[in-house]
């Protein structure tokens, strides 16, 4: 019996996530307990975490089920074609795995937002602006990035472009797991993606305890006096006042947001990146993929984020996990997987290799 459940365990896709975020989730609230700081939900544009997740879904959930539905049953009976759809391919297996893929990223998400809000009480006093400063003048002979991203760039229209690049991230990366999780009915390929986003909130969190950071705007703001307002300098803004809250009150204050190193904008974008490829997503889709990290990595420097350094390590992040999630789901650690998002078994033939 007991080496029949760890062959379960080791066949379930879900195996790795679920314990890391078990494991990530029970730090968090050790630690709330500890500081007397209590746990807080992270509030996006759309409302909190809880909220939005579930909602991606069921839109996913509409674009996956209704164009089928209309197909097989014509516009006057789609609700029909929709109780048929859902009634031979929406198993409670199914729901299960979509379920467990959400909230596995829920948890390590807000328990990665919640240890890095204790960053400033845990690691009071550390700092490693100084030394990666050096080393971004080191690596830019002399300059520093953001001045020369400046001068080439200048500082309108390319500026908006950026900072909408930028704070984009933030609605896409839940849209893309909602829509590989609810649109694919091969559910090793959505606990890969859900495990790998996860492993990015965990590492990421680990990296900003070893090298406690702000990030150049934070340190040196008067370097970006000549950038026009944006949603960026915006959300500067909000982080810098959150900033003084916490170190006012952290038991009070909203959740902690600073943190410079590693790069989770460029490991996440770089994990979407990799994702697409190993999946062999469509060409097209891998293009703006590629387009919209390289524009990631140069906000980061352009706005004063992150350091070089700080970029490479988030790459290094995004990369492991990839690979390490694609291993933990029985999805190989190097080879490439060649699976399409499949809509529905009326879409079989077409969705795993479209012409």
């Amino acid at each position: 019996m007991p080496r029949r459940w760890w062959s379960a365990l080791r066949a379930w896709p879900y195996t790795f996530g679920v314990a890391l975020a078990a494991a990530v989730g029970i730090l968090a609230i050790v630690l709330s307990a500890r500081l007397g700081i209590a746990l807080k939900d992270p509030e996006g544009f759309l409302g909190p975490a809880y909220v939005r997740l579930p909602v991606m879904g069921l839109a996913f959930f509409a674009i996956g089920v209704v164009p089928a539905a209309i197909r097989r049953a014509g516009w006057r009976h789609m609700v029909r074609g929709i109780r048929e759809i859902v009634r031979d391919e929406w198993t409670w297996g199914r729901v299960g795995h979509i379920a467990t893929g959400l909230l596995t990223f829920y948890i390590c998400y807000v328990s990665y937002r919640n240890i890095k809000g204790f960053l400033p009480v845990l690691r009071e006093g550390v700092n490693f602006d100084s030394m990666l400063t050096r080393w971004d003048y080191w690596l830019m002979f002399g300059n520093h990035p953001a001045e020369v991203l400046h001068g080439l760039l200048g500082t309108g229209i390319s500026a908006q472009v950026l900072a909408t690049v930028y704070v984009s991230y933030l609605p896409l990366i839940p849209i893309t797991l909602a829509a590989f999780l609810v649109l694919n009915r091969d559910f090793s390929l959505g606990a890969w993606y859900a495990t790998a986003l996860s492993l990015n909130w965990v590492l990421g969190a680990a990296s900003y305890y070893i090298f406690p950071s702000l990030g150049p705007t934070f340190t040196t703001p008067t370097l970006f006096d000549s950038l026009p307002t944006t949603g960026v300098s915006q959300l500067q803004e909000s982080l810098f006042i959150n900033a003084a809250q916490n170190y006012e009150d952290p038991v009070a204050a909203p959740i902690w947001g600073i943190g410079a190193f590693a790069s989770l904008h460029v490991s996440v974008t770089l994990t979407a990146v990799l994702f697409f490829q190993r999946t062999d997503q469509a060409r097209y889709l891998q293009i703006i993929a590629w387009v919209y990290f390289v524009l990631t990595v140069i906000a980061t420097l352009y706005f004063g984020w992150h350091f070089i350094a700080v970029d490479i390590a988030g790459a290094f992040i995004g990369w492991f996990s990839v690979a390490l999630a694609g291993w933990a789901t029985g999805n190989g650690f190097w080879h490439q997987r060649h699976h399409k998002i499949q809509l529905t078994a009326d879409d079989s033939d077409t969705a795993v290799n479209p012409a």
